[in-house]
C-alpha cells in the first residue's frame, strides 16, 4: 500500500523535495549577499530569486514534469512561461502578505507559512497545466 501511494504521488513528492533544494539555494545566495557582501535586501533577494528560479526550472523540467526535450524551440517557451508563472506567484504572495499583514495586522509569520502553501500549489499547477503541458 505504501509503495502504491509513493508511486501515485511521486511527482508531488519529487516536486516538494526539489522545492526544498530551491529554497536552500535561495537562502544560500541571499544571506551571504546581504551579510557578507553588504548588498541591499532587495538586490540580494532579486539575485537569489533569479538563481532559485533557474535551479527550479532545470530540476522541475526533467524530474517533475518529465519534459526531456532540451532543444531551444522547446526550452525557450517553457522557460519564459516558467519565469512568468513564478513572477505571478511571487506577486500573488506579496499581495496576500500586503493585505493580511500590512493592512489587516495578522501575524506575518503565520501568514507567510499559509500563503507559502498556496504558492507551492499554484506553482505546481501552473507547471503541470501551462508550462510543461504535454
Amino acid at each position: 500500500m505504501l509503495k502504491a501511494l509513493l508511486q501515485k504521488y511521486s511527482n508531488v513528492l519529487i516536486y516538494l523535495l526539489l522545492g526544498a533544494l530551491t529554497t536552500a539555494v535561495n537562502y544560500a545566495i541571499y544571506f551571504p549577499l546581504l551579510n557578507i557582501f553588504k548588498l541591499s535586501a532587495v538586490l540580494s533577494n532579486c539575485i537569489a530569486w533569479a538563481v532559485a528560479v533557474l535551479v527550479a526550472f532545470l530540476t522541475n523540467k526533467p524530474y517533475v514534469f518529465k519534459s526531456l526535450d532540451w532543444s531551444l524551440s522547446v526550452v525557450i517557451p517553457e522557460f519564459l512561461k516558467f519565469v512568468v508563472s513564478r513572477l505571478a506567484s511571487g506577486a500573488l504572495e506579496t499581495g496576500f502578505l500586503f493585505i493580511t499583514v500590512d493592512l489587516l495586522s495578522i501575524n506575518g509569520n503565520i501568514m507567510k507559512l499559509l500563503i507559502s502553501i498556496v504558492v507551492v500549489i499554484a506553482n505546481y499547477l501552473t507547471g503541470k497545466l501551462i508550462v510543461f503541458k504535454k
